[in-house]
Parts: C-alpha cells; sequence; structure tokens
C-alpha cells in the first residue's frame, strides 16, 4: 500500500494547553491531534507542525503533515479527524502532497495577529485578548509600527539568550496597528519569527500606545539589539497564529 504525505491545517483554542508542541511536562495540541490519527489509522503516528506556538496560544491557520496508508479519500479522512476531537480543537483541511512536503522547513512566512481590548471585556472576550484598563494612543502605535518594518535583526524582540552569532535577522513585511471600537489589532507578518517575537512587538506598542515609549526609543530598541526590560511579553491569551505561507 502506498504511503502518502497529508497536509492538515488546524485551528485550536490554546486555553489550558501546554502549546503545540509535545512536551514532558503539560498536554500539548500535538499530543490530541497524534492520539486522534493513531485511533484512525489503528498505529501510532507522528506530525510535524509549521512551528511552536507558546501555552496560551491560538491559532487559526497552524499547519502540519504526517504520513499515512490512507485510500478512502481526503473528505472522509478530514471527517475522521474531527470525530473525537475536543471541541477546541478543528482540523479545518486534509490534502496529499508531494512526498517530500515539510510543514517547517517549506514555509515562507507566517501571519500573526494579536488583540488588545481597551477596557473591561465580557466573559467571551477577556480569554482571547490582552484587557487593557488604558487609553491607548493608537497614531503613536501607528508610527512605531512602521520603523521596525523591513529586514532587520530582531535580537531585542526575543526571549532566547542565546550566543551571538545565532541567526536573528528576519523581515518583517507587514505590521499593521488596526482599531476599531475597544479593539486593537495588531497584524504582523514575516519570513519568520523568532521565540516571544511577536508577543515582544505587541508588548511593545501597548507600550508606545500607553506613552511609555516614545516611537523614536521603539525605533532606538531596535538598533540596539539588545533586550531590555523595557520590552514587555504580551500575555499569551491575546496571540493567533492566522496564516502559514508557502
Amino acid at each position: 500500500m502506498k504511503t502518502t504525505r497529508w497536509k492538515c491545517v488546524c485551528a485550536y483554542d490554546g486555553t489550558g494547553f501546554a502549546g503545540w508542541q509535545s512536551q514532558a511536562r503539560g498536554r500539548a495540541i500535538q499530543d490530541v491531534i497524534e492520539e486522534r490519527l493513531g485511533a484512525v489509522l489503528k498505529r501510532p503516528v507522528r506530525i510535524a507542525g509549521s512551528g511552536r506556538t507558546d501555552s496560551g496560544v491560538h491559532a487559526l491557520g497552524q499547519v502540519f503533515h504526517f504520513d499515512a496508508d490512507w485510500t478512502h479519500g481526503e473528505q472522509k479522512l478530514l471527517l475522521a479527524l474531527r470525530t473525537g476531537l475536543p471541541a477546541g480543537i478543528q482540523i479545518k483541511s486534509a490534502k496529499p502532497v508531494r512526498a517530500d512536503f515539510h510543514a517547517r522547513f517549506d514555509a515562507t512566512g507566517k501571519r500573526y495577529e494579536y488583540r488588545i481590548h481597551r477596557g473591561d471585556a465580557d466573559p467571551f472576550t477577556r480569554p482571547y485578548s490582552w484587557v487593557v484598563f488604558r487609553d491607548l494612543d493608537v497614531a503613536a502605535m501607528r508610527d512605531a509600527a512602521a520603523r521596525l518594518l523591513g529586514k532587520h535583526d530582531f535580537r531585542a524582540f526575543t526571549a532566547l539568550n542565546g550566543p551571538e552569532k545565532d541567526d536573528t535577522v528576519r523581515t518583517l513585511r507587514r505590521l499593521d496597528v488596526v482599531s476599531r471600537g475597544r479593539l486593537v489589532r495588531i497584524v504582523c507578518e514575516g519570513d519568520g519569527f523568532l521565540y516571544k517575537m511577536a508577543r515582544s512587538l505587541a508588548g511593545l506598542l501597548e507600550s508606545v500606545g500607553e506613552g511609555k515609549i516614545s516611537p523614536d526609543e521603539a525605533e532606538a530598541i531596535l538598533r540596539s539589539r539588545r533586550r531590555t526590560e523595557a520590552v514587555q511579553t504580551a500575555p499569551a491569551q491575546g496571540l493567533f497564529l492566522m496564516k502559514v505561507f508557502y
């Protein structure tokens, strides 16, 4: 029987999970999906994701792949995978791809969205946004965001404490600050993101919005290539992985 490589797109509510990737401590999204695949295919299955998401981070467009001897078509596979998964995890699509496709190494970029809610939020908003009780200067946030666009060394925006030789250069293609009502959305898109980089960008822009940091200072932090207390890591529950590009 011929083995087929399958590419899947999934969405999940990261609340209560230890992130995407399997680990020694805590239950991960990957664990739940692999258990369901094992039940469907009657054998242990390992999946490879496009990248990690931290504990509490959500996704609308996470991508993973796996190999399987499945001859019943993609719709039946999709239905079989969806059946039995918890309500907080959804397989959105499952399609056969070329044998050497890799969810992580073939990715050319990602889009994240960070959500900030100004003022008290209802119980259906609070778990999926950063609730702040201060007014935000959106124009200043947009000014700072424009200065961070392009190809730069984003070492100041990663939580990794690796050696200087580590490659921390990334191209940020999009960093939009969109305000509507009480919701402020920070949309960031790039060729890749460092550990906690998206949350660090959101945290910095929130500080700019509060007036704690000026747009000039935000640009200086980028140029410094040094992580300082001025760059806060925004809470996990406001971050969504929206799309992986190939």
